[in-house]
């Protein structure tokens, strides 16, 4: 039984992962923190929780939690990850990092988007923990930079068109919808409920620091820099993200040789689920799952395609595939703690 930790358990995002890890069958999730919190059971932090986690969340003490779990996962916020991890990973333990701190490759990129790194030398060791796209890394990795929500939604959307060379990258752009869990449980006016119900709105327009993610996987995809036009929306819904993503076809791509891309990309992945011809996803047929549904049209009037995915942003957007890395970490089945059909209505 291999023992987890959750730095950072107080927020969405540290609740998924005690929902998930606390039916996990290869797993014990020993420790659980929160400075906020430290002294309080996590079920009584979340009710949901009662009889399933039996935790006391406590402060973050590096050299006492390392005794008592051999991989961690850091659910706190940028700058805070880059701190923790390093210590972690001195102490022999396995961290899967769910903040932006090791996403990016490029440490003056990140610096460009986010703030000063604290701890560029670990840029190099950390993997894109995109299983899809980077699962033999994973797998042999220390560290694993849990990826966006939005950009799992984009990236997992592109990769096939990309890898198999049908569409133009210079002309992809991404128009994406949130649930307001995707702002963190963190007290703030744009996610009260009068700000949000009732309401749809664009925000961090040309200038949402997912970008230059998203941007770094997908050009690796195509062999080269990629730019992209993203825009995020706020939805007035509680979790999942819906995106939809618009770009160029190259002359004499058709939906014989799309979908053909798609089956033959996504052939043996447990999580993503392909629509039907003239089918296309919704955030309630994904929720509470690990699944990420694609669907797509060709449109010949203007020789674009039109791809939609879906996600829950919890869980394939964060806990959820920060657990399916940690299988693969532990050489444990990939869907091992995650088959869970998508909660409808």
């Amino acid at each position: 039984m291999i023992k987890v930790g959750i730095i950072g358990a107080s927020g969405y995002t540290g609740e998924e992962l005690a929902r998930i890890l606390a039916l996990h069958p290869g797993v014990e999730l020993t420790v659980a923190t929160s400075r906020q919190y430290a002294g309080k059971k996590l079920s009584d932090i979340f009710p949901n929780l009662r009889k399933i986690v039996d935790l006391t969340v406590e402060d973050v003490v590096i050299d006492e939690l390392v005794k008592r779990a051999d991989l961690f996962f850091t659910a706190v916020p940028h700058q805070t990850a880059m701190g923790l991890v390093p210590q972690l990973l001195e102490k022999g333990c396995k961290v899967v990092d769910l903040s932006a701190d090791f996403r990016i490759h490029d440490a003056a990129v990140y610096e460009e988007w986010y703030q000063t790194h604290t701890a560029p030398e670990y840029l190099s060791q950390a993997v894109y923990g995109l299983p899809e796209l980077h699962r033999e890394l994973i797998k042999k990795s220390r560290l694993v930079a849990n990826p966006g929500c939005y950009p799992t939604s984009i990236i997992l959307a592109t990769a096939p068109l990309l890898k198999g060379g049908l569409i133009d990258p210079a002309t992809i752009i991404a128009d994406s919808k949130s649930g307001a869990s995707g702002a963190g449980r963190g007290a703030a006016v744009g996610t009260l409920f009068c700000e949000v119900a009732e309401g749809f709105k664009a925000y961090k327009v040309a200038e949402h620091r997912h970008t230059p993610e998203i941007e770094q996987e997908i050009g690796k995809l195509a062999g080269r820099p990629v730019v992209i036009s993203f825009t995020p929306h706020l939805l007035p819904m509680a979790r999942g993200i819906l995106s939809t993503i618009y770009a160029k076809l190259l002359p004499g791509v058709d939906g014989p040789q799309v979908r053909a891309a798609y089956e033959e990309f996504y052939r043996h992945e447990r999580f993503v689920r392909l629509c039907g011809a003239g089918e296309f996803p919704a955030t309630q047929f994904v929720r509470g799952s690990n699944f990420c549904d694609l669907g797509w049209k060709l449109d010949p009037r203007t020789g674009r395609i039109v791809i939609v995915s879906a996600i829950d942003n919890l869980v394939k957007g964060a806990a959820g595939q920060a657990v399916q890395n940690m299988n693969l970490i532990c050489g444990l089945p990939e869907e091992m703690g995650l088959a869970t059909v998508p909660l409808f209505p």
